[in-house]
């Protein structure tokens, strides 16, 4: 198989395996809820917490870490499988961006999805294990503190750019931080009804 081809099939899979909505599955499966059509109406974690809390609040956490760990770890899986098959640092940033609108944008939900924060912080541990790290520990810190989920990840989202542009000035291989950007861009736009709420101080708590 050429490397045309191949980078072709590696972003297609990127993005289906990205789209996988394991917020809704979980939910709907184990809780018998459709998240789609209840609270916020978003597939993510937090969403998962607040309506299944209503029901059961122990099988809420668990369902709620489980969509968190599985949106994270779709990001990781398809970063790491194109390390393993040799693609090059533009194909991998490439497939990075692909895998955070798979989860917003999933196939299987007629293109509406998460926020991209979980899957986000999967692909760039990968790519940007250190700039990652950061932004995940100032992410929970924030979530501890302003009990407000999507302000945290947007918090842990600047953090993150900040901590890129300060140790990579020019990002290995593509020397461009333009799918960090586009990855950002994502993500902020799907939390602007979290922000026009913010404003008007109608944004739920953790």
């Amino acid at each position: 198989m050429d490397f045309f081809n191949q980078n072709i099939i590696l972003y297609l899979a990127a993005y289906l395996i990205s789209g996988i909505p394991f917020g809704y599955l979980l939910a709907k499966q184990f809780a018998g809820v459709d998240i789609k059509h209840s609270g916020s109406g978003n597939i993510g974690a937090t969403n998962v917490l607040r309506v299944v809390k209503e029901k059961d609040p122990a099988l809420a956490k668990k369902l709620g870490a489980a969509t968190l760990f599985l949106d994270a770890v779709k990001g990781i899986i398809v970063i790491l499988v194109a390390k393993l098959l040799g693609a090059p640092e533009s194909v991998q940033w490439t497939i990075a961006v692909l895998a955070v609108l798979g989860h917003c944008f999933s196939p299987f939900l007629g293109f509406e999805g998460g926020k991209g924060v979980a899957t986000g912080f999967g692909v760039l541990l990968v790519l940007m294990p250190i700039p990652a790290l950061i932004a995940i520990v100032v992410w929970l810190g924030a979530a501890k503190g302003l009990k407000i989920s999507s302000l945290s990840s947007l918090i842990g989202l600047v953090a993150f750019i900040i901590a890129s542009y300060l140790l990579y000035p020019e990002v290995p291989g593509i020397h461009s931080h333009a799918p960090i950007w586009i990855i950002a861009f994502v993500i902020f736009y799907k939390h602007i009804p979290n922000i026009v709420r913010l404003f008007k101080k109608e944004e739920g708590t953790l």
